[in-house]
């Protein structure tokens, strides 16, 4: 078992190698793969040290998964060169997210949209993620009609360096920028790039990839990207509208039950969701579930999730461990 691990120095490599670790994910060898500049560094895992190789020399290695974490441009170009090798791909760009003959998997969702003869499979949008894992049993029995969301996303989604402008601007030294404004003691409603109708892309993603992950292409859903101060991870206010009317009691259950999420839902104690507590862990966490009076069949809860473990190596590593236990004989 031949596990690639391409952009492997990046924020999210370094936790796929964590999470490989912890999981104690059974590869043989391990081929951390990055940027020329990176190409000799020493990497960990499982209490062993792994040197870093070129993008070319993983492919000559002939990997049986590779796991792509090192943005859209790497992935267009090279994951098709893996995929050709009979290499099963995970890629956690945006590159293949929407194409039609791609699965996007969340594994406790849609991980049946994975083949056999699947070669690339999408890791979605980290925001994504955690708003249908949520949700997906409560699409299941009253059928989502229309989400308005609003997120609070970590630093941490942007990268390594929007992580360093945050404690550059709080420790006073100097830094290359990222975002177009400083973010300590501040925020904006600014993600992705902004497009022509005045949305950004990681808005037209949590419409698009929620879409195709449910499996329903019904679902409405308008949503504001906001960038926050934070580093544990990413929070939402969510309000969704079903066809139907529900049962609040029913309707919490439902999301108790969800594998890979816990409810934390207490406020007369002051307990509910915060990014800080969700810090490196796997699962998504659910609170202040409650009905919102304003109009029928609609329900309010707040989301929080570690976005770079659930919201991206966590769920490719799941998806590495489907795939071992759903086609075997693959890497026999």
């Amino acid at each position: 078992m031949k596990v690639a691990i391409i952009g492997a120095t990046g924020l999210v490599g370094s936790v796929i190698l964590k999470v490989l670790e912890e999981q104690d994910f059974p590869f043989t060898q391990l081929i951390p793969a990055a940027s020329p500049k990176s190409v000799g560094m020493q990497v960990k895992c499982k209490q062993q040290y792994f040197s870093v190789v070129s993008m070319e020399e993983a492919l000559a290695s002939s990997p049986d998964i590779a796991i792509f974490s090192a943005g859209g441009a790497i992935s267009k170009i090279w994951a098709p060169q893996f995929a050709a090798k009979s290499c099963f791909v995970i890629d956690n760009s945006s590159a293949w997210r929407m194409q039609d003959d791609i699965p996007l998997v969340v594994p406790e969702i849609n991980a049946d949209a994975i083949s056999p003869d699947t070669k690339i499979i999408a890791n979605p949008n980290c925001s994504t993620i955690q708003m249908v894992l949520a949700l997906s049993r409560l699409h299941e029995k009253y059928h989502i009609r229309r989400i308005v969301v609003s997120t609070y996303q970590s630093v941490t989604g942007t990268g390594a360096k929007a992580l360093n402008q945050l404690f550059s601007e709080r420790e006073w030294r100097e830094y290359e920028p990222v975002y177009p404004h400083p973010i300590d003691l501040n925020l904006f409603p600014h993600g992705g790039t902004f497009e022509e109708d005045g949305y950004t892309s990681e808005e037209t993603k949590l419409l698009n990839e929620t879409r195709k992950i449910l499996r329903d292409s019904s679902i409405q859903v308008t949503a504001t990207v906001v960038r926050v101060p934070v580093k544990g991870g990413h929070s939402e206010a969510v309000n969704v509208e079903f066809h139907q009317e529900y049962d609040l009691k029913e309707a919490t259950d439902l999301i108790r039950q969800t594998p890979g999420v816990i409810i934390q839902d207490d406020p007369a104690t002051n307990h509910y969701p915060m990014p800080r507590f969700a810090e490196g862990c796997d699962e998504v966490f659910v609170g202040r579930i409650r009905r919102d009076f304003t109009q029928p069949n609609t329900l309010n809860c707040w989301i929080v999730a570690d976005n770079l473990r659930k919201g991206a190596a966590t769920n490719a590593v799941q998806i590495a461990q489907y795939l071992l236990k759903q086609f075997p004989g693959k890497f026999s």
